[in-house]
């Protein structure tokens, strides 16, 4: 790897990892979030104030993009991080999840996906090949191989067609991008569904298939139970090389966090921080808070108060709620950032915990607070709400 693409671990806490990802526009820590700006914008937030809470580096999604604006557009504005004036560093989606998962109709066979858009019904075909393509218009600085994603309860046969066909999606994927330059880091996808010798073969071959400076896991987090996660998790983590970085895409629930990193994840993803921002739910040391509570109409206090957010420094829970039953934008914009804000705090205290070498102590005495505080999240697994936040931001990821 050159310096580019350089990836080193700081410490490690049991099974979970501190490290230091260094890109051409910037240094991730790890284990770190990237909020998901689908079409070039984490949905009602600025750049600056992504900076400001802390972000690293951002998600882009090659499909949406690719749809809109176009790819003609995007190179000639210089790509995503001038086009939208973001200047840290970007990492794209391949765009397999959502044609699986959003398109009107398709149609996939081992060439690629044939579908339709959801935004006007036109036909497109979706190869390897175009998919680096986009990432590469998009300029981005981590790229994801195209993929299939089958469901998290997929059958057996339905996972085995997934590993064989990303596999040899791959390859196709591999040759594209070094072929045109090889701008930006190829991280391949590992595939399986819930099956442990079909997910520990897919990482088997994978790395077999090349000198990869980074691995993403793929096909969780799509409505199967949290334990099986875990249990997949679990199995794979012995299989992945220690000195490379593991993202695990479309995780982003605090409690599922602080668990994947227990398991030896570093990089996440998802929507879940604006999405619930928006409808006016927030990530709080408590658990999760429905702001639009009527109990919280006259309370002074903060919504959080061990956040350093403006939302939580500078205004109330009662004006907070007033803003969303007046559906003022700005009460979207600040639950919104905080909760941005709640995962990046998360990851660094994370972090924190495992250089100190006391993560699954610090991880117990969290989880517990989270899960039983006055405003614990909901229970359960990984379900249909988190499908639809792997989805993304109105139907996109």
């Amino acid at each position: 790897m050159t310096d580019a693409g350089r990836f080193h671990l700081d410490g490690t806490s049991g099974r979970a990892r501190a490290g230091v990802l260094r890109l051409g526009r910037g240094t991730i820590q790890t284990p770190c979030f990237m909020p998901v700006g689908t079409l070039g914008t984490v949905k009602s937030l600025t750049p600056g104030e992504l900076r400001d809470a802390g972000v690293e580096i951002l998600l882009g999604n090659a499909y949406h993009l690719y749809l809109r604006p176009g790819l003609r557009v995007l190179r000639e504005l210089g790509g995503l991080h001038r086009f939208m004036g973001w200047n840290g560093p970007i990492l794209t989606d391949s765009g397999g999840f959502q044609v699986f998962s959003l398109a009107r109709i398709n149609e996939i066979d081992d060439e690629g996906v044939t579908f339709r858009s959801h935004l006007d019904g036109s036909l497109h075909r979706l190869t390897p090949e175009l998919s680096m393509e986009a990432q590469a218009a998009i300029g981005a600085d981590i790229r994801m191989a195209f993929d299939e994603c089958p469901p998290g309860e997929a059958s057996r046969e339905t996972a085995r067609t997934a590993v064989e066909r990303s596999l040899v999606w791959l390859r196709r994927c591999r040759d594209h991008h070094e072929r045109h330059g090889g701008g930006g880091l190829l991280f391949p996808i590992v595939q399986g569904a819930s099956f442990e010798d079909l997910r520990l073969e897919s990482v088997e071959r994978t790395l077999a298939a090349g000198d990869w400076p980074g691995i993403g896991i793929g096909g969780l987090s799509v409505g199967e139970a949290k334990e099986v996660t875990h249990r997949v998790l679990d199995v794979i983590e012995p299989a992945l090389p220690p000195d490379r970085p593991r993202y695990l895409m479309g995780v982003g629930y605090p409690d599922d966090l602080v668990e994947a990193v227990r398991r030896g994840v570093d990089m996440f993803d998802c929507v879940a921080p604006t999405r619930n921002g928006r409808n006016g739910t927030a990530f709080t040391s408590e658990g999760q808070l429905n702001i639009k509570g009527a109990r919280f109409a006259s309370d002074p206090a903060p919504l959080d108060a061990t956040c350093d957010a403006p939302c939580c420094t500078d205004y109330s829970r009662a004006y907070l709620r007033h803003l969303f039953v007046s559906r003022e934008i700005l009460g979207l914009r600040l639950l919104s950032q905080h909760n941005v804000r709640f995962l990046i705090r998360l990851t660094t205290r994370a972090r924190a915990a495992i250089l100190r070498g006391d993560y699954d102590r610090w991880a117990r005495d969290w989880l517990a607070t989270y899960r039983s505080g006055p405003s614990a999240p909901r229970r359960g697994g990984s379900g249909d709400q988190k499908a639809k936040d792997r989805k993304g931001e109105d139907g996109a990821c």
